[in-house]
């Protein structure tokens, strides 16, 4: 059990209650900070103008809402705004977006009545999760048509998701025991009006990202290690003379793997031997190609790009994101910006950049060993079956390839791509839901070319019959992937395999192995 508010929400909580399905409680205190909230709201807008209570809203914000009418302004709201299109976000994507609407409810600045965290987190508990469409939010009031179909699931309208199964809401509710949300004063525009589509599906990001910078790191070290590299690009003097934390924990972890390879060699006791010199042409690469010798370069810089989207967005999740902010402690309330998504919009769109950087550099390598003439080691296409008659793994690395190419065209930025929309009420938008959905989609290309690059390197593996010479972990690495991908030798479909490595690379972690 994992207890929300009154504390800030970890990476790790997310992940435990998103992932493993943690079930969750609310701290006692964070519910009566959200019930002094809504009582504050109750008696501060009686006689007063307050923006989404007794108004329209947006360019409409000019009209008043006759007191009969406010409760039905607000059911009004989220009906309107239930407009989305495209695809259905999967049960997980809408499962991460309610928990961080629940957190965001908790800090106690939304003026909503206790009964809607406890409804969030009863439905979380039983897995009863509103259908998200992809399309229609601009990240500027917030991710309004996303959380609109949200809050169209918690007042039990729409359809839902219950334990994986697509319904009606109102049988959703029945078969979860639970009742939706009524009304009471403001809890419509709570819903809809803040970050936290782009948030729980950029955590999600940050999360996914995480465990493929670990698989980036490994693979490049195991094809380092194939290639009997020598030793000195990823050695600690080497870059402890750059002042950057991702690479310097790049080459650590490459250090920590290779460690005691029999593969890896040093240059002292090769190159710098000298008779060497005597010779014109030198057998040995004096230098390897930059897919190689760079990796530490690469990928720390996608490392550190990742720890910076990981505070941002973490910052993001135990913030007040809606509007107006109901502040009890200071006797008033304010309407401003907070759901603005700059933030995470522009974070998603560096995330999304390193990812493909990633990309690029594993089809690279990939490239690397399909190419007998680079690497004047393996067959062409590390082909383990007779050359001219079997393909090897020709076929695949065109999905390799493609599949990079779709992610740096999907790479420019939507951070900068504002639309003005609603009467130019909103003239600057963030597009961070876009931008949280197309790093999604970078991030699951990442995986499928990562996925790839393993295939091949177990045939270069076995090709070299090189295990005893292997570091311990490559070697357990070996043993794992090949447990997913047998031995390729005669010619016969390969997509099945790629599907079921790709899944496996996302499901297990390095550290694990």
């Amino acid at each position: 059990m994992i207890q929300i508010g009154g504390k800030q929400l970890s990476l790790r909580d997310f992940e435990e209650i998103l992932l493993h399905k943690k079930q969750i409680s609310i701290d006692p205190q964070a519910l009566e900070k959200v019930q002094s909230s809504f009582e504050f709201l109750k008696q501060f807008s009686d006689h007063k103008l307050i923006y989404g209570i007794n108004t329209g809203f947006g360019p409409m914000a000019q009209y008043k809402i006759s007191s009969e009418n406010t409760l039905q302004l607000q059911y009004n709201l989220i009906r309107s705004h239930s407009s989305g299109g495209g695809a259905v976000l999967n049960p997980l994507l809408g499962r991460a977006v309610m928990i961080t609407r629940l957190n965001n409810f908790l800090q106690g600045y939304s003026g909503v009545v206790p009964d809607l965290p406890i409804l969030l987190a009863d439905m979380i508990n039983a897995d009863l999760i509103p259908c998200i469409y992809e399309h229609g939010g601009v990240g500027a009031s917030g991710d309004l048509v996303q959380l609109a179909h949200l809050a169209l699931g918690v007042i039990g309208e729409g359809e839902v998701w219950y334990q994986g199964q697509l319904m009606p809401a109102a049988q959703g509710f029945e078969l979860a025991g639970l009742k939706p949300l009524q009304i009471h004063i403001r809890e419509g525009l709570a819903l809809i009006n803040g970050t936290s589509g782009m948030t729980g599906v950029g955590l999600l990001n940050i999360i996914r990202a995480h465990r493929l910078v670990e698989w980036a790191i490994a693979l490049s070290a195991l094809t380092n290690e194939l290639m009997e590299v020598y030793d000195d690009h990823f050695s600690y003097e080497l870059n402890i003379v750059k002042h950057h934390k991702g690479q310097n924990y790049v080459a650590e972890v490459f250090r920590n793997i290779l460690k005691d390879s029999k593969m890896i060699r040093s240059r002292s006791e090769h190159l710098y031997n000298p008779e060497n010199i005597q010779h014109d042409v030198f057998e040995d690469k004096v230098q390897e190609y930059y897919s190689l010798r760079c990796v530490t370069q690469v990928l720390g810089p996608v490392y550190d790009t990742l720890l910076h989207a990981e505070e941002t967005v973490v910052n993001e999740l135990n913030s007040v994101n809606d509007n107006p902010v109901v502040d009890v402690a200071n006797h008033n309330i304010f309407h401003g910006g907070n759901f603005h998504g700059d933030y995470v919009s522009f974070e998603m769109d560096k995330l999304k950049i390193a990812i493909t950087k990633l990309t690029m550099l594993s089809e690279r390598q990939l490239n690397y060993l399909l190419n007998s003439k680079l690497n004047q080691k393996f067959p062409p296409f590390v082909n383990l079956g007779v050359l001219g008659f079997n393909f090897g793994m020709q076929g695949i690395q065109f999905t390799a390839t493609s599949t990079t190419a779709e992610s740096q065209t999907l790479s420019y930025p939507m951070y900068v791509h504002s639309i003005p929309n609603n009467n130019d009420n909103q003239d600057i938008v963030s597009m961070g839901f876009n931008a949280a959905q197309l790093t999604k989609k970078v991030i699951d290309n990442a995986y499928e070319v990562l996925a790839i690059q393993a295939m091949t390197l177990l045939q270069g593996v076995d090709y070299l019959n090189c295990q005893d010479l292997m570091s311990s972990k490559t070697r357990a690495l070996y043993n794992s992937l090949r447990n997913i991908f047998p031995k390729f030798i005669e010619d016969s479909p390969i997509y099945k395999s790629l599907a079921k490595m790709r899944s496996w690379l996302e499901a297990n972690a390095v550290s694990q192995i």
